[in-house]
Order: C-alpha cells, then sequence, then structure tokens
C-alpha cells in the first residue's frame, strides 16, 4: 500500500504532467509505479506525451516529498483517493481533467445517491442567506451530501446550515489538508470532519493561491448531480462553477434575483443565457431532479426486447432492468463503459422507444 501511494503521489508531482496526462499514463502502464518503470521510447511514443514529458518523468527523484506527505496522512488519519479507488467520487471520474489523487478526511459517501453543490458570492445579502438555509432546510429529509467550498459568504452559510438540519457535507478546498483558509472557519471545518468531511487534490504545505481556486471549483462542480448558484456576480468566481458544471453535462440551477441587485446579477445571466435552470425552492429542485418520492405501481415483468441491440445498448437495458430508475452517472459507473459510449448508446435506445429520458439526467426502460 505504502509503496503503491509513494508513487501515486509523485505522479502528481512531475514537472509537465497534468491530471489528463497522468490519467492517460495510468491506463497505458497500469499503475503509477509502472509509469515510472517504462521505457523513455514508450513513454515518448505515447499521445500526448512526447520528449519533453518523457523527459520530465524520466528525471524525477523527489520522492522525499511523497515519503513526507503518506507520514502527514498517516499521522492525521488522512484518505488518499486515486482515481481507481473505489471510493474515489465516481462521479468526477466522468469529467476529462479530473484529478489524479485526492486527499479527504472525513466520514460522508462520496458516492451517495443525491449530491448538491452549492456555490455563491463571498459577500452575501440577507436575502441570500434566507434563500440558502431555507433551501437546505427543506431538504433535511432528503438524505443529500450539501458540497462547496468553504469560504465567506454562501458556501459557508450551505455548510452551517448543513450541520445544523443533519445533513452531511463536504468542503472542497484549495490548499493542503494541513491547514485551514479561511482561518475563521476553523471551527466549522473540525464539525465538517465529524458531519462530513474535507477533500482536496493539494498535499499539505500547499497555500490557498490564486491560481488553486479555480482547481477546486472544477472538482465543486464534477462531484455533484446538480450546482446551485446562490447570489454572485456576473464576473464571480460561482460562474466559473456554473460553466464547468454546463460542461461536466452537470444540472446547474440558480436562484434569481432584482434586476437591481449586482448581487443577483450572475444568477439573472445565467438563467437569461440558458445557462442555468431558474428555481425558488428546494420543492423546485427536487422536482426537476426527478428526486420526489412516487407512489410505486404494481411493477409489471419486463416485456422481452425484440430489438437487435449493440453491444453497449445491450449493457445499459441490463443495468436499466434491474432498477426502476438509473441516474446518468451510475449508468457510467455500473458499464464502465466511456461517456461518449454510453451517451451514444442511450440516444439510440431512446430513438427506438426502449429507453425514456426523465429529468434530472435519469434514464428508465420504457414499459
Amino acid at each position: 500500500m505504502q509503496q503503491d501511494l509513494l508513487y501515486q503521489i509523485a505522479l502528481t508531482l512531475i514537472p509537465n504532467i497534468g491530471d489528463v496526462h497522468a490519467k492517460s499514463l495510468v491506463n497505458t502502464f497500469g499503475d503509477a509505479q509502472s509509469v515510472f518503470k517504462a521505457k523513455k521510447k514508450d513513454l515518448e511514443h505515447m499521445d500526448g506525451i512526447g520528449i519533453v514529458r518523457a523527459g520530465s518523468i524520466k528525471a524525477f527523484t523527489d520522492f522525499t516529498s511523497s515519503e513526507n506527505e503518506i507520514k502527514f496522512i498517516e499521522q492525521y488519519k488522512i484518505t488518499p483517493l486515486f482515481i481507481n479507488d473505489p471510493l474515489y467520487p465516481q462521479r468526477l471520474i466522468n469529467c476529462y481533467d479530473s484529478p489524479t489523487l485526492l486527499y479527504y478526511r472525513g466520514n460522508a459517501n462520496l458516492n451517495c445517491s443525491k449530491i448538491i453543490s452549492i456555490v455563491g458570492t463571498r459577500n452575501s445579502s440577507d436575502y441570500g442567506k434566507a434563500v440558502c438555509e431555507k433551501l437546505i432546510e427543506d431538504c433535511a429529509n432528503e438524505n443529500i451530501l450539501i458540497v462547496s467550498g468553504l469560504a465567506f459568504g454562501i458556501d459557508t452559510i450551505a455548510h452551517k446550515a448543513a450541520l445544523k438540519n443533519n445533513l452531511q457535507t463536504v468542503g472542497v478546498l484549495a490548499h493542503g489538508l494541513d491547514r485551514i483558509y479561511p482561518v475563521q472557519n476553523k471551527s466549522l471545518a473540525k464539525q465538517m470532519t465529524m458531519h462530513g468531511g474535507l477533500l482536496t487534490e493539494f498535499i499539505s504545505q500547499t497555500n490557498p493561491d490564486k491560481q488553486n481556486f479555480p482547481k477546486r471549483n472544477r472538482i465543486v462542480a464534477g462531484m455533484c448531480d446538480a450546482i446551485i448558484v446562490i447570489e454572485s456576480s456576473k464576473k464571480g468566481g460561482s460562474l466559473i462553477t456554473a460553466e464547468l458544471g454546463n460542461g461536466y453535462n452537470k444540472d446547474v440551477f440558480a436562484i434569481p434575483g432584482r434586476t437591481t441587485d449586482c448581487k443577483s446579477e450572475g444568477c439573472n445571466y445565467l438563467i437569461k443565457s440558458n445557462k442555468a435552470s431558474l428555481i425558488n425552492n428546494a420543492d423546485d429542485l427536487l422536482e426537476m431532479m426527478n428526486w420526489k418520492p412516487i407512489a410505486k405501481a404494481n411493477i409489471k415483468k419486463q416485456r422481452e426486447l425484440f430489438i437487435e441491440l449493440t453491444a453497449d445498448e445491450k449493457v445499459m437495458v441490463d443495468i436499466l432492468q434491474q432498477q426502476e430508475k438509473v441516474q446518468i452517472d451510475e449508468l457510467y459507473f455500473k458499464s464502465g463503459l466511456s461517456s461518449s459510449s454510453v451517451a451514444a448508446a442511450l440516444l439510440m435506445l431512446e430513438m427506438q422507444g426502449v429507453v425514456a429520458s426523465l429529468p434530472g439526467k435519469v434514464y428508465k426502460i420504457v414499459p
């Protein structure tokens, strides 16, 4: 375990090797250790690697940093989650630039059935605070994991409201787990590790530098089912998260505000430009995500399908026949197929009238 982790951490520290390259290397060579032991010519011939990146891999010698990080992980009972770990957030795997390695301290299930990310301005108004608290309060019985970025404003309000309503909440950090930023949230972060958790891709001794926040935002956007923007200026970081969510094929929602209120300018823009759906409350969210409980009808035996299916389509049908409704991320995870293969198979099945698409990127077999 320690030997594997040593090379996994080292892989994230190689100059010129980003997450996309690292995952490609692991897919090609099997694991992180094999990447370091690969022949230079084999590395050079890989798409996207070439001579310069292959040279960076073969020249890397700073395993001391990996050893120090392992000591830190063991001392503070942190869980490292490599990209192929079953506990790694499976929704995030389907994002092309997902982190190769995550560090997690907490007890929340990062793959639970319902996850929403709540983002917004650091300078929230009384209106934004009230809307956020009410939204989470009305989700108290839905067993939803609340994700945010532990920043001032809406992030902090969302985390506190989740704890108050006995919902687990995870804060995604733009720095290592050896510090908390802002420092005023240190007590809140401690509570979250006991009823949720803290998650980051950054090793210890990493400061909350400006360039780390957009990277943090992609995790917030990628590990959830839906993103909710509550108050944001038109140039706020929350809009970056919303844009990322749209790119990751997530459901994006925004709370509307007064046209004269600069704190609602970003939300109104997202709605106006069809980059987010308008919601007013938790009831809207649950309905649009297809999370409202429905009365169970007598389940009839699934009819036989006489349509000739491709291998990928048959995989989709087999999964969908096992339960009434399946969310898109679960289809990715259970099928083991690429996102493009799943999308193509579902499209053909919809066209043939075999599968129906429901709100919230949920699919079911047509009875």
